[in-house]
């Protein structure tokens, strides 16, 4: 007797409910079904294209159990790879993929059409046809709509994503409104190209046409999430289809629109602007249901993907506002280009971020629109991945592959989306296939590198039109009604066109007005003056006694038992150090109301060892923060060991301290060149974001620097490009040399009335050195020192005066006191922008005896700060430089030859007769 007959008096649904489980999770169902599932596939695993079996388990099963158990591989292979075989192109043939998900590809036959199985029910169906089963998986997974999700590791994502497709076969279901609103977003999309292409003729607008169904699916999605009550939306996204998004979904004015395409000068003398694609927008509207919302779009350049890193720093911020109740009430969207999430290495940072405890925003809506083309290369040229999407799986979120030519499709995928993300607080991404109309800007040639595709595509229909002859068909509207919505629509652009062009000037809103009430922007004027940083004794007194005790109930690690405790004595032997001027600035701003945010590699102990902000217990790992128990009534305090990344968490960092101007946020290197990394971030946001969007940041960047012996990598933070990039009022820079200056330093980023982006070159030797304290009097009625004189030198004495910065001082020092040398005075130079040039000024009038003014650094003659002292000290053309000769690399790889050229620049320092060009 057949040993497996039991099976034809059981349930064929039973085990076709256990077999779909087994095909999710083997480990999920009981050990010897599990047994009998491994037996069958070991058996039948060699199904060739006849359909054909191999002697093993599967002969013994009875042949109709047998077949149900082959339609649950057909509708696994279904859900595994029917996006592979999707309508979801809509101007090109698409490529072709083996295996197909021909019935006979699963041991089936067309005779089994007419069968009925009991596999059916894992669809939420009752048993039907093999036809009909087949007709219901090719609506569900092969029509507009392409879903790849069953990589997720997570049952119970996967039973809600899959029974949601099965819902009305995962198609749209509008009522006779909503597909009249729906066209209605898509005729503005359309109208709106349409009239800028005949009004600016040629001029760069980077036209949605070809995706214009991004328009109501963002309508949608916003409504939606509205009533889910999400409160705030934060958006990025490049310049394609921006001026469409910006005034059909932002609402802003295309009045303003039309007077920043007529090229007019700004109202305000003191800014630069940027193109009209790249500004950013916040606007508090309604939606349809009365729901009062706040909306922002990010500025952002032209590298396409950075403005993503900077719009989950944004959304993150306001999730830590205190007017939040829940992360998901903001909602980041993020728009990609096709070419741009394949090709930038930024995304796969991002993707990294999204699930850490220093970066999560719970779950971003990422949307492609996807042209096709980057520029002139063709997607088959753009990556090697099968979709530009694929970077999405990395964190197993779910793709949705849509028809921009079908709306309801794409409107129904962002649906889905929104839904996905308000349940798990996950990301999800799709990947909207269009195309673009004309070239990469509307004055480029398309033909000359896509002759065939845009053939195609000057025949094609706009989606408007597609969806008007379908509700045409449908009798949803009669055959008037996209004539009378698109006059209605362009007569109020043309009133809009004619009230720009009475304005003179343009006029540019700042970005997230409300957040920054109360501040100010200041020239490098105001910049210059002190500010009070000034903290009470009793104050420092009480940080000191919270951050110096641990808790007594639990066991740490003996050496940062000491360490912790050590802070008490430094405060009462009065030599305070370098961590401790970090930990009272800190303490003492939380204190005062404000939110202190570190991140970066290693922030929590600090890469030398020297921060421990968060201790460890030793037998469980819990973790300690004594910052956090300042005050009953303290800002809020985190810190966060950040992924290994540059380029996003600076960002992130940026978009942060963008939207909580209260919150000093701080990014430390690991090492100073690290940054390096970032430039981008450095070149577009933090050194121009001012002057081309108004956008003001306090963003610290703490950058560990100087010359140890480390080699040519972990010396130099490259404070010349940082120099270099610094003009008129648009940041600080600092190279600090005792604890006290340190303090006062991050206490004045919070206590001025305006925020600028701020680095610091950070000591790593200095940490530690002896000399490097200061007194509880300089953090008590100290101020920030951006000129530090020579408080032993006797002036009269003094034959050289010497100019330096940061760490190099302590090694003159040493030198100094090691010679006995009285006739040289050795000036700090604290903050090296904007330079203090009347100190510098006024110092070299109190040594009138000093016949010999130098400049001394230890980096090359090409790097450090020279190059910009003699840009903004016209005096220093007359000085006499001290450095390394000019090198390629910051640094000789050799500690031996780095410290012979490092001590041949310290020869030179105290005679000008010895040759340091070496």
């Amino acid at each position: 007797m057949d040993k497996y007959s039991f099976l034809n008096a059981a349930h064929t649904a039973y085990f076709a409910d256990l077999y779909e489980q087994y095909l999710k999770n083997p480990d999920s169902v009981e050990p010897s079904w599990r047994a009998f599932f491994q037996g069958y596939d070991f058996g039948s695993e060699s199904y060739g294209f006849e359909g054909e079996i191999i002697e093993g388990v599967s002969t013994q099963i009875p042949e109709q159990v047998q077949k149900e158990f082959q339609v649950i591989k057909l509708i696994d292979a279904y859900r595994s790879r029917g996006h592979l075989f999707t309508k979801t192109n809509p101007v090109r043939a698409r490529r072709k993929y083996a295996p197909t998900l021909e019935i006979e590809n699963f041991g089936l036959s067309q005779n089994d059409l007419s069968t009925v199985f009991s596999a059916s029910e894992i669809l939420g169906l009752n048993p039907m046809t093999l036809q009909e089963i087949v007709g219901h998986l090719e609506r569900i997974y092969c029509d507009s709509i392409g879903v790849e999700y069953m990589y997720i590791r997570q049952p119970e994502e996967i039973d809600w994503i899959q029974n949601r497709l099965n819902i009305n076969d995962n198609h749209s279901n509008f009522s006779v409104d909503e597909k009249k609103n729906i066209l209605k977003k898509l005729n503005e999309a359309v109208s709106f190209e349409t009239f800028l292409h005949t009004k600016y003729v040629g001029q760069k607008r980077f036209s949605l046409e070809g995706n214009e169904s991004l328009i109501p699916a963002l309508d949608a999605m916003i409504e939606k999430a509205a009533e889910y009550g999400v409160k705030e939306f934060v958006m990025g996204m490049a310049h394609r289809g921006r001026l469409s998004t910006l005034t059909n979904i932002f609402g802003k004015s295309a009045k303003d629109i039309f007077s920043e395409f007529d090229g007019k000068d700004y109202e305000e003398k003191v800014f630069d602007g940027d193109v009209k694609y790249h500004l950013g927008w916040t606007s508090d509207c309604e939606t349809d249901t009365g729901k009062k919302i706040n909306l922002s779009i990010a500025p952002n350049p032209s590298h396409l993907e950075t403005v993503g890193a900077v719009v989950e720093g944004i959304s993150r911020a306001k999730q830590d506002n205190g007017n939040i109740e829940d992360a998901s009430q903001v909602l980041p969207i993020i728009v990609h280009g096709d070419a741009a999430i394949s090709g930038q290495g930024l995304v796969y940072e991002l993707v990294q971020m999204a699930q850490l405890d220093g970066y999560k925003t719970s779950g971003t809506v990422h949307i492609v629109v996807n042209n096709q083309i980057g520029f002139t290369t063709n997607y088959l040229d753009g990556r090697s991945s099968t979709y530009c999407t694929d970077v999405g799986k990395v964190t197993l979120s779910p793709v949705l592959h849509v028809n921009s030519d079908d709306v309801e499709a794409v409107v129904h995928a962002v649906l889905f989306a929104l839904d996905f993300r308000m349940q798990f607080k996950r990301d999800v991404f799709i990947d909207l296939l269009g195309y673009r109309k004309y070239g990469h800007n509307e004055g480029d040639e398309p033909k000359f590198t896509q002759p065939l595709l845009y053939k195609a595509i000057s025949k094609h229909k706009n989606p408007r039109d597609i969806y008007a002859e379908h509700l045409l068909a449908e009798g949803v509207i009669d055959s008037g009604h996209v004539k009378r919505i698109e006059k209605e629509y362009k007569d109020k652009l043309e009133e809009k066109l004619v009230d720009s062009r009475k304005a003179e000037k343009t006029k540019i809103s700042p970005f997230m007005q409300e957040q920054w009430k109360g501040f100010v922007r200041v020239d490098e004027k105001e910049m210059i003056k002190t500010i009070d940083t000034k903290v009470s004794k009793t104050v420092l007194e009480d940080i000191t006694k919270v951050i110096s005790n641990l808790p007594s109930d639990k066991k740490f690690i003996r050496k940062i038992q000491r360490l912790i405790e050590s802070r008490q004595t430094m405060f009462d032997e009065n030599r305070l150090d370098w961590a401790m001027g970090e930990h009272l600035a800190y303490g003492s701003l939380l204190k005062e109301g404000f939110n202190v945010r570190i991140s970066g590699q290693d922030v929590e102990r600090g890469t030398f060892s020297h921060r421990h902000a968060v201790v460890k217990v030793e037998d469980s790992e819990e973790e300690i923060i004594l910052l956090k128990n300042v005050d009953e009534n303290q800002g809020q305090f985190n810190i966060y060991n950040s992924l290994l990344s540059e380029y996003g968490v600076v960002g992130f960092d940026y978009g942060y301290a963008m939207a909580s101007p209260n919150t000093l946020t701080i990014w430390e290197a690991q090492f100073g060149d690290f940054s390096n990394g970032a430039q981008i971030m450095i070149d577009q946001y933090i050194s121009s974001g001012e002057d081309k969007w108004k956008t003001q940041n306090g963003l610290v960047l703490l950058l560990p620097h100087g010359y140890e012996g480390q080699g040519a990598e972990h010396s130099s933070g490259r404070m010349e490009r940082y120099l270099q990039v610094c003009a008129k009022d648009n940041m600080f820079i600092a190279d600090c040399t005792t604890p006290a200056n340190m303090f006062h330093l991050l206490r004045r980023q919070m206590k001025s009335n305006y925020r600028k982006p701020l680095v610091v070159f950070t000591p790593k030797s200095l940490l530690r050195h002896p000399k490097v304290v200061s007194s509880v009097d300089e953090f008590v009625n100290g101020e920030f020192k951006m000129l530090i004189d020579d408080e032993t030198a006797k002036k009269e004495q003094v034959k050289t005066l010497v100019f330096v910065t940061g760490k190099f001082y302590y090694d003159l020092l040493e030198e100094q006191e090691k010679l006995g040398r009285g006739d040289i005075a050795l000036v700090r130079i604290e903050q090296l922008f904007p330079l203090p040039v009347d100190a510098m000024r006024k110092v070299i009038e109190n040594y009138k005896n000093a016949d010999d003014i130098v400049w001394a650094q230890e980096e090359p003659r090409n790097m450090g700060a020279y190059s910009h002292i003699l840009m903004h000290f016209e005096e220093s053309k007359q000085f006499r430089a001290a450095t390394r000769r000019p090198y390629g690399a910051p640094s000789a790889g050799s500690s031996a030859r780095s410290k012979i050229r490092h001590q041949e620049v310290i020869d030179y320092v105290f005679d000008k007769t010895k040759n340091n060009q070496r």
